[in-house]
């Protein structure tokens, strides 16, 4: 039986391939985990079809098209009771990069420790620092290697050379994208988060103890910005051709922090949704985030998004849009500020918030006014909260 990459998303041509975590000749029973697809969007665990021994035709890291035959299963080897290896660990599959490093730096992979699933040798158990702690000193002294010998090992220590993998390649694409296909510009305002603070710190324990989640910044900002855009629907909109495409329903996009980078799951008719419901949503989100556990369809669709680098320590940004969508808000780290307030000068908690905006079809003033009543939803949470 081939072992065949499968269709995973219309627009998704091809995948890389992650983690084997079955090696070459092991019997395999169908159902077991065989291995990791990574593709632009989403990661993709297959598993066994059938029983049978293991045939490994695609190392990993290598990028494969959709609908390739990666492997097989020789379904006339039985599996036997307890599923042994028939391989032994001299010939398992080893990550590419690994095998690079350990050629430069003349040492034994089998030499080495994997701190990886089932001691898989990973990237950073072959640092030249961890190589040093096993090698005897006269491997660490070259004193029969020339000196450009001595010098080209002593560059190639200095740095460490890994494959760009499929999910960083297509977002370095996307990225170069959105700038050349949209002519994207980015207006500023900033908020007082004093109201919201407050609020958040009187409410705070009624609101975990009835719903079982904290109330937190994001779900205000993203009710805040689903009412401003039906105040302002030429944000929401995107571009099909030579059409305008104005969006009656409000899908929005959240950035979430994964193993693989920054991912923008969508939150759906958020305007159908409170706040414990936004709040969950982004809490289920992140988790799975954390475990690459996303669906294709999650990571597809939003109308606008909100983007938080103020947890990362952000305090100003021009957030890159996310085609075909035109509007993206970037939120940021919250900081005590000298401001004047009726005539004085008082500190209060300020955060920079951003607008990027694709001025092909939307205006300098469209935007600003978009901004405005976001700040102003904020700055007046009771204003959200009873929609006047």
């Amino acid at each position: 039986m081939d072992i065949i990459v499968p269709q995973v998303g219309e627009s998704i041509v091809e995948a890389e391939i992650g983690e084997w975590f079955k090696k070459n000749g092991e019997y395999v029973k169908k159902n077991d985990l065989l291995l990791e697809l990574e593709t632009e969007k989403v990661n993709v665990e297959l598993n066994a079809e059938a029983s049978g021994q293991l045939k490994i035709q695609v190392e990993s890291g290598k990028t494969v098209k959709i609908g390739a035959v990666i492997g097989k299963i020789d379904e006339s080897i039985a599996v036997p009771s307890s599923a042994v290896t028939i391989e032994t660990e001299s010939t398992a599959p080893m990550n590419p990069a690994v095998s690079k490093m350990a050629v430069e730096q003349g040492v034994d992979p089998l030499t080495i420790k994997g701190s990886g699933r089932d001691g898989r040798i990973l990237v950073d158990d072959i640092s030249p620092a961890k190589v040093a702690d096993i090698m005897t000193p006269d491997q660490l002294t070259p004193v029969t290697k020339s000196t450009s010998q001595v010098e080209t090992a002593e560059r190639v220590t200095r740095v460490t050379r890994v494959a760009m993998s499929q999910f960083r390649k297509e977002m370095a694409e996307h990225l170069l994208r959105a700038k050349q296909e949209t002519a994207m510009l980015t207006t500023f305002n900033e908020i007082d988060m004093s109201q919201i603070m407050a609020l958040l710190s009187n409410y705070k324990e009624s609101f975990l103890a009835k719903h079982g989640i904290p109330l937190g910044f994001m779900s205000f900002f993203i009710k805040a910005c689903t009412e401003a855009l039906k105040d302002a629907p030429e944000i929401n909109v995107s571009i099909d051709g030579n059409d305008i495409v104005y969006h009656n329903y409000y899908d929005i996009g959240v950035t979430v922090g994964s193993k693989r980078g920054l991912v923008v799951p969508v939150i759906r008719d958020v305007d159908n949704l409170d706040f414990a419901g936004i709040e969950k949503t982004i809490r289920d989100y992140a988790e799975r985030a954390s475990n690459d556990k996303l669906t294709l369809d999650e990571l597809q669709g939003g109308t606008f998004t909100v983007s938080n680098g103020g947890v990362y320590g952000s305090v100003l940004s021009t957030p890159p849009l996310n085609p075909p969508q035109s509007g993206i808000l970037g939120m940021h780290a919250i900081q005590d500020r000298a401001v004047v307030v009726d005539g004085e000068i008082v500190i209060r908690p300020m955060m920079n918030i951003a607008l990027s905006y694709d001025h092909r079809i939307i205006d300098d003033q469209q935007a600003v006014n978009f901004l405005k009543q976001v700040k102003s939803y904020i700055d007046n949470p009771e204003t959200l909260l009873l929609k006047v």
